[in-house]
């Protein structure tokens, strides 16, 4: 089964658009308010599904509810490939939020179910962190494929069609996961046991105050990091467009190279640290004192990258958005593990939703303000200026305060 579970990430992270989908939507006239107010849109959507979608998933099937996410990501790929104005991009992220939302945490508690069933719970880690590193090699293979399309094309958008292909395939794949996966799923009981399930979840959170900082933490790492991330696609296309070589390629072609080669860089040394997380673990004396470190080492590392998009210092943004991605994937199969140590097992897709949904809302919060703050900034310049781009290290705060904490306790 762990063969199954790392091609259901590697064809997940086939999302071909991935490295230039802020690119994509600047093609088409958007301003970065607009983009972000698209990033909350898919946030805020995958809000008011994640933990029903969750609670569904404990009720009725895990299975089913990962069918109905690649489902959902076909029709928003499709969409938005076809999308001819900004209400069909609204439709497609609302898809696409949907998606992510009945995905997120249940595939995770599968895998969790399947090693208890098997006796392996002390390789949580380690099984996470190597089908988090075939999600990462897709993705890196993804970011080739899209620069040489955009590279050809000279066109940005193209990339979202192709994307469904994998999707498509990977619906079969969910499809024909064993029955047995869902064995310990109660049958009959419908909208009502997901109801349960919802209510139980939560009082699971309030109730526990481990899981109240589970949550806290992932709030600070991921609900950063899924802001930050994308905009190095657009320190890739500044950095290249002022680049005085390579004169005869067009800046679209030195944006797909560059950001080609720079998300593939990412992905690849990414999936080396996911498959490592368990010997960093080890090195550090256990799982707290290496949660410690790797955030003080993501908070420090957003310093950094505010830092040299203030001075214009585009090849050292570029590393340090690399950085964060390595530790990012060195943090999050170590954090993950976490919560199935102190949460119920029963319960495990309900309370991972509950911590993927208060991630998604501070996403939703901090995506329009920072791309309002770099619209001043810019004034509307394409492609916006390096300097112009450094608030996007200000979602460092909570990451902040989250570390000093934990250093007090």
């Amino acid at each position: 089964m762990i063969a199954r579970f790392s091609l259901y990430g590697f064809l997940k992270n086939l999302r071909f658009f991935e490295a230039f989908l802020i690119l994509a939507l600047r093609e088409r006239g958007m301003d970065f308010l607009g983009i972000g107010g698209l990033i909350a849109v898919r946030e805020i959507a995958g809000n008011l599904s994640q933990i029903p979608s969750g609670a569904l998933a404990d009720a009725i099937g895990r299975r089913r509810c990962m069918i109905a996410s690649m489902a959902c990501y076909v029709v928003s790929y499709l969409v938005l490939g076809f999308a001819s104005d900004t209400w069909m991009l609204v439709g497609a992220m609302v898809f696409y939020g949907t998606a992510d939302a009945f995905r997120d945490g249940t595939h995770k508690a599968l895998i969790y179910s399947w090693l208890r069933e098997q006796g392996r719970e002390g390789e949580r880690t380690k099984v996470y962190g190597y089908t988090r590193s075939w999600s990462k090699m897709g993705s890196a293979l993804s970011s080739l494929i899209a620069a040489a399309l955009v590279f050809f094309t000279g066109n940005f958008s193209t990339v979202f069609l192709l994307s469904a292909i994998p999707a498509a395939l990977n619906l079969v794949n969910l499809a024909t996961y064993p029955a047995a996966l869902d064995e310990g799923i109660p049958r009959g009981g419908g909208l009502r046991q997901a109801w349960r399930h919802l209510r139980d979840g939560f009082q699971e959170v309030v109730a526990k105050s481990s899981i109240r900082r589970l949550i806290a933490d992932s709030v600070s790492v991921e609900g950063s990091y899924s802001v930050v991330k994308d905009y190095l696609q657009v320190v890739v296309q500044a950095f290249a467009v002022a680049l005085p070589v390579h004169l005869a390629m067009t800046g679209e072609q030195r944006t797909a190279v560059l950001g080609g080669i720079a998300y593939a860089a990412l992905h690849i040394l990414s999936s080396r640290a996911s498959r490592s997380a368990h010997r960093f673990e080890e090195r550090r004396g256990g799982t707290e004192p290496a949660i410690s470190r790797l955030m003080w080492m993501c908070a420090i590392s957003m310093m950094a990258l505010g830092l040299s998009l203030f001075l214009g210092i585009g090849w050292l943004a570029v590393l340090v958005f690399i950085a964060l991605g390595i530790l990012q994937n060195l943090w999050r199969p170590i954090h993950i593990g976490r919560f199935d140590r102190d949460g119920e097992e029963k319960r495990a897709a309900t309370v991972l939703s509950i911590e993927s949904q208060a991630s998604s809302l501070a996403a939703a919060i901090w995506a329009p303000l920072i791309g309002l703050a770099i619209d001043r900034l810019s004034a509307g310049a394409d492609p916006a200026p390096l300097h112009t781009l450094w608030p996007v290290a200000l979602v460092c705060l909570p990451l902040l305060v989250t570390s000093v904490r934990r250093l007090r306790a």
